[in-house]
Order: structure tokens, then C-alpha cells, then sequence
């Protein structure tokens, strides 16, 4: 019950407050508290282009051909201009001043109405150019998604439906439970549930004990949240310069995630602060106390003694990152064992480990290999390797990931190019735009954050699903194409199994 004058803002006789002036003061105080909400949301706003990426089609018209067609429209039309100076191309490929004799490609979506109604003049090409960014993993499409989700921070959505695969390798062999029927909190981006993206970082007990005074007593939960599923991993390659750990460092403040950092960068730049992961060689360990402001700590590498020597310097917590070569699983037990709260773990940039197998695999076994331990909620596992697009956070989740850490979509987000290797990190050459402001680069990288946080609360919603946390090793939210085609083949004569 209300009864202090001071805390009810008004004087009330005798100091105690009758049923309606509860119910009054209840009422404001009410109003007051939802006043101070406020939802997470990611502010994106559409930005120019810095460097544009090469259009998709070329539009080649035989102008002779053009010609002798316009005049048989004037004699079939008898003059009539306003049949026979329309234009066939709804997008406006050839609405310039001269029509098809001067195209507009940049326009074409490759409908290819004109080459059906004009084959004998008019063709629609692929671009070459296009077609040769990226490489045989992160193709031209992954590369032309961001580049989109980072200039309007929206789902891309087109009126054509669905242009992707049913199935393939990597992320391509998982499709994702999307079942909108009496689901509580279908209504994903539009805002009317409350669907969480916040992930904590660190450990937690697998259960509590309690003293007689109901105090915590054995080992505390050690953890703090971050908005969203994804963190912004070293950037790989030749990738790493001052003006782009600027842009990771505000963007990663912006909408309360981190950012991996070597810590020679964190140390020359004086950017050591909590969305600041800075990550140190085993061998300098001890520097872990140069970085008092940091939540988290990585060493790249698994060694008990550099762990211990950075706690002893620390408050931070400490993490391990580990690629998957051979012997992972040993070092995942150990640094377990060990008490490590955090463990990265690493693929190629084309989502394999060292023997071949793909990252859903690789993570799902790191999953297990815990649970089945009955350990898995000690530790926070982040992976990376192979995350491209969108869809891959919430497959990497339903694999048994807390957490996902970006590397090249940074690159292309930024309207980069890339040079040579996409499958090593350290074999990385990108190129940035040399007119790159750091400001709009900011704000493309905001715009694909919140692009990406939206196409996750979609999937999340319509799986009904209230919060990300709630995803991590939900296999049964998935189906393998494989297994999908083995139910529905297996025995008929000429196939040869699924995923084939």
C-alpha cells in the first residue's frame, strides 16, 4: 500500500491513501514507468553509394534491326506516334530520349519480356563482372543481398517471390520451420509482441544452491547480455585498418554488441572500453591488465597456463578461440575443465573445419558434446566461418551456437571489393572505397544489423518463438533437405541420395 506523502507527490490526510486515490496514484505512476520504456530497435536509414556494384544486366540492341522494326510500325500503324513511340520495357530500359537506340541497363531486372517479343535484335546478358565478385561460396548473390541491406537497412523482399535455393550444400541444406498457424508472436518486425534478440554472454551454473538466508552460495552466474546474436569478429586479411576498427568500434557501441580487436590496435587507437574484445596472443597473456575496461578477453589459442596468467592481471572474462583442426574436441574439454566462460570457435571462411565437414555439423558437435556432458550452460560458444547471409545466424543458432561473430560481410557491407583467396582468413586483400566517409560507413553497417535483426525476428516469429536464447539447438525448428529427400526417393531406381 501507498502511504507516504512524499512518494505519492500529493498530501493525503492523515498520510494513508483511500482505495480511489490508490487506484489514482497507481494509474500515474503507471503511465510514468511506460513512459520510460523503451523497446530495442536498431535506427537504420537508407544511405547513397559510395561505389556501386556492377549492374546485373547488359542490354544489347541491334540498332539496324530497331530500325527496320520502327519503320514497319509506321506504315502498320499509319503514323499513329503514340503506338508506335511506346515503349515494350515496363522497368524503362528504353524510355531515354532515343528509346532502345540508347538503353538504360542499370534498370533491367532481367524480366526478359523484350527478348521474347524482339529475339531477332534484342538480348539480355548476365554481366560478367557482376558474376565474378565474391567466389564459389560467397557468390555474387550473398555479396548484391548486403550490399542491399546495408544501404536500406530493410528486408529484401521482391514482388517475384522466392529467387533462391531449395536445398544445396552449407547453409543451403537446412530450411527453417516457418509455420504461421496459432503462432502467439507471428507478428515479427511489426512490433505488436515483444520478441527478445538479447544473448548472455559467460557462464551459468547448471543450478543454484541457496544458504539459509537465501544467498547464492557455490559458483555465481558470470555473464552480461548484448542485443543482439552477433558480434563483429577481427577483420581478416589485409581488412584490418584504423578507419575500419573505428567504424566496428561505433557501430558496435550503437546497437550494444562487441567487437573483436587485436590488441595492439586497442592499445595504439585507446579504444579499450566494454564493447571492446581484445584479442592476444598466447604468448602476451599477461597484457590482459592493459585493458581494464574491457567485459571480455580473448586468447587466440587454447593454453592453460596463458589462461591463468591473464586471470591473475584480469577481471575481465577470459575466452579461447579454437579452430576446428584436428584435436578441437580435446581442446574444447579442457578449457572447460578450466573454467573458460567464453569459447570462439573457427572455421575457414567457407564454413569447414579442417577435415572438410561443414560449420551446422561442426557446431551441432560442440553442442552435444557439452549437453551430453551436462555442462553446456558453463560456457557461451560463439562460431564463425561461412555466415553470409541472414538466414545463417538463425541456422547457426538452431545448431547450437549462442552467438555468431561477422567477418566478410563487413567487407562488402562497406561496398568493398575482394582480391584473391575468400576461403583463408589471413589470405584476405579487400579494398575499401577510397572515398569512404567513416560516418556513412556507420551507418551501412547499422542498416545491416538491423536488416539482419529483422529477417531474425521474422523466422523467430514465425516459429513462435519469444526470444533467440530459446532457438540455440532447437533441431527439431529444422528440417536437412538430405534427409528430407531420402524419406520421400529412397528406394526409387536412379537415385543416388539426398543433398545429391
Amino acid at each position: 500500500m501507498l502511504t507516504s506523502e512524499k512518494a505519492s507527490g500529493s498530501v493525503i490526510s492523515e498520510g494513508r491513501l483511500s482505495m480511489e486515490s490508490f487506484e489514482t496514484e497507481s494509474a500515474r505512476r503507471g503511465r510514468q514507468l511506460a513512459d520510460l520504456y523503451h523497446r530495442y530497435n536498431i535506427d537504420t536509414e537508407e544511405v547513397d553509394d559510395v561505389q556501386s556494384l556492377p549492374i546485373r544486366f547488359l542490354v544489347e540492341v541491334g540498332k539496324v534491326g530497331l530500325a527496320k522494326y520502327i519503320f514497319k510500325e509506321i506504315i502498320h500503324y499509319k503514323g499513329n506516334t503514340e503506338v508506335i513511340l511506346s515503349r515494350p520495357c515496363t522497368y524503362g530500359v528504353f524510355s531515354g530520349p532515343v528509346g532502345g537506340f540508347s538503353p538504360r541497363p542499370h534498370l533491367c531486372v532481367g524480366c526478359l519480356r523484350c527478348t521474347i517479343q524482339h529475339p531477332e535484335f534484342v538480348k539480355v546478358l548476365p554481366n560478367p563482372e557482376r558474376l565474378s565478385l565474391g567466389d564459389s561460396y560467397t557468390t555474387h548473390g550473398h555479396i548484391a543481398a548486403i550490399d542491399e541491406e546495408a544501404k536500406k537497412g530493410m528486408v529484401p523482399v521482391r514482388g517475384q517471390g522466392y529467387r533462391g535455393r531449395f536445398g544445396g550444400p552449407g547453409f543451403d541444406g537446412m530450411l527453417t520451420d516457418m509455420s504461421e498457424i496459432v503462432r502467439p508472436s507471428r507478428d515479427g518486425i511489426h512490433g505488436r509482441e515483444l520478441i527478445g534478440t538479447s544473448v548472455d554472454i559467460g557462464s551459468k551454473p547448471m543450478h543454484l544452491s541457496f544458504d539459509e538466508k537465501g544467498e547464492i552460495k557455490g559458483i555465481k552466474p558470470k555473464m552480461f547480455s548484448i542485443q543482439v546474436p552477433f558480434i563483429f569478429d577481427l577483420p581478416p586479411g589485409n581488412l584490418g585498418t584504423e578507419k575500419l576498427i573505428r567504424v566496428i568500434d561505433s557501430t558496435s557501441k550503437g546497437i550494444d554488441t562487441l567487437a573483436c580487436v587485436n590488441s595492439s590496435d586497442v592499445e595504439r587507437m585507446a579504444i579499450d572500453s566494454a564493447n571492446i574484445i581484445p584479442v592476444l596472443s598466447i604468448d602476451d597473456a599477461q597484457k590482459s591488465s592493459n585493458f581494464p575496461n574491457a567485459r571480455l578477453i580473448q586468447l587466440d589459442g587454447w593454453d592453460s597456463s596463458a589462461v591463468d596468467a591473464a586471470r591473475s592481471v584480469s577481471d575481465a572474462m577470459i575466452g579461447v578461440r579454437i579452430k576446428f583442426e584436428e584435436g578441437w574436441q580435446l581442446r574444447l574439454d579442457s578449457a572447460v575443465n578450466h573454467g573458460v566462460e567464453v569459447i570462439h570457435l573457427l572455421a575457414d571462411l567457407h564454413g569447414r573445419g579442417e577435415d572438410g565437414q561443414f560449420v551446422i555439423e561442426l557446431f551441432k558437435e560442440a553442442h552435444l558434446r557439452l549437453i551430453e556432458q551436462g555442462r553446456r550452460d558453463l560456457v557461451t560458444l560463439i562460431g564463425a566461418g561461412g555466415i553470409v547471409g541472414a538466414d545463417h545466424v538463425p541456422k547457426s543458432i538452431i545448431s547450437g551456437l549462442d552467438a555468431v561473430a561477422l567477418d566478410l560481410p563487413v567487407l562488402f557491407a562497406l561496398q568493398g571489393r575482394s582480391d584473391g583467396s575468400l576461403v583463408e582468413r589471413a589470405g584476405v586483400i579487400g579494398n575499401l572505397p577510397n572515398k569512404m566517409d567513416e560516418g556513412w560507413a556507420e551507418q551501412r553497417l547499422t542498416n545491416l544489423c538491423g536488416s539482419w535483426r529483422n529477417q531474425l525476428l521474422e523466422i523467430l516469429g514465425a516459429m513462435g518463438i519469444r526470444e533467440v536464447r530459446r532457438l540455440r539447438g532447437e533441431f527439431g525448428r529444422s528440417m536437412i533437405v538430405e534427409h528430407l529427400e531420402d524419406e520421400a526417393f529412397e528406394g526409387i531406381a536412379g537415385y543416388v541420395g539426398g543433398g545429391n
